[in-house]
């Protein structure tokens, strides 16, 4: 059986799927190629990240496909529920990367409340003549240890990221619509544990009481954070999205950082991607990567080991 990798897969994944009997082809294909690319190498699996889209087009024009994979946990990018009305296994990787992504929120937030984000700017073309000036603009850092983190969505990535910011010294509050309690076990290194009964709030509630917000919802139909919410943050709140482009409303985050509502933004996701809006490209309070959340090694090598022993299961 013949599986194509079209946005590629580790090693681990196609060293297991290859021990199983499957064939792995990784080459990548342009999406308007890819009907007759299956069709025509009579591939009955196909793995995709983000920059492959699987539509309904696709899906009624290669009738071998038995299974359409994501590797990573955002599935937006395939038409899941038709694709499961024909008949084909859609899976994903829900585990494998959320601590990569965790990771990350924390990257945008150290880089924050120490204006690293600017810096890593300014150094490179003033450094050498404005070095004390430079120094003085940087000079009002602040710590996060003590300070309330609000998740928003506290599935396994918001979980991820509670327990970091748990290790850290902050308080924790969240909102999710399906969870009211839960408890969180912070793990250290000589495997012992500490657990955290966590009780959720509102959504308004945690908007309201925390320093620091992070994003980790599905991709929605409506703005999750637009201007009601940003009005209800406290002045100088720091904001983090590693999410889905679209769950917050970038004009509205503009105006809130050009007001002071908001003291800075990390993104790793934009609603207009791939192709960011130049006022937020060149926005001086934003950090920004290119939706890299889950593109660590250790993240992939675990998302390829999880995607072969999902198929294994389900085509051997």
């Amino acid at each position: 059986m013949k599986i194509l990798a079209n946005d590629g897969i580790a090693q681990s994944g196609i060293d297991k799927l290859e021990a199983s009997g499957f064939e792995v082809l990784t080459t990548t294909v342009a999406q308007e190629q890819l009907k007759n690319f299956i069709n025509e190498n009579s591939i009955e699996a196909l793995l995709v990240r983000s920059a492959t889209e699987v539509r309904k087009e696709l899906i009624d024009a290669c009738p071998n496909l038995k299974l359409i994979g994501r590797g990573g946990v955002g599935m937006d990018n395939i038409d899941v529920d038709y694709a499961r009305q024909r008949g084909l296994f859609v899976i994903n990787t829900p585990a494998a990367s959320s601590g990569s992504v965790a990771e990350l929120v924390f990257a945008h937030l150290y880089g924050g409340v120490r204006f690293l984000y600017d810096a890593n700017r300014n150094m490179p073309l003033d450094g050498d003549s404005k070095f004390k000036q430079l120094k003085k603009s940087y000079a009002a850092g602040s710590e996060l240890r003590g300070k309330t983190l609000g998740v928003i969505g506290f599935g396994r990535i918001g979980r991820a990221t509670a327990k970091i910011a748990l290790g850290v010294g902050m308080k924790v509050v969240f909102f999710d619509p399906f969870i009211t309690e839960t408890e969180i076990a912070v793990e250290f290194y000589d495997g012992q544990s500490v657990n955290f009964p966590l009780k959720g709030m509102s959504k308004a509630e945690v908007i309201s009481q925390s320093d620091f917000i992070s994003l980790h919802v599905p991709a929605q139909k409506e703005y999750v954070i637009g201007k009601k919410e940003f009005s209800q943050m406290k002045d100088g709140v720091g904001i983090v999205n590693a999410a889905r482009g679209g769950v917050l409303d970038e004009v509205a985050l503009v105006d809130a950082l050009e007001s002071g509502k908001v003291a800075f933004a990390g993104l790793d996701v934009f609603e207009s991607e791939p192709t960011p809006e130049i006022r937020i490209l060149m926005h001086p309070k934003i950090s920004m990567t290119p939706h890299i959340g889950a593109a660590t090694g250790e993240a992939q090598t675990r998302i390829g080991a999880e995607l072969a022993d999902q198929i294994i299961t389900l085509l051997k």
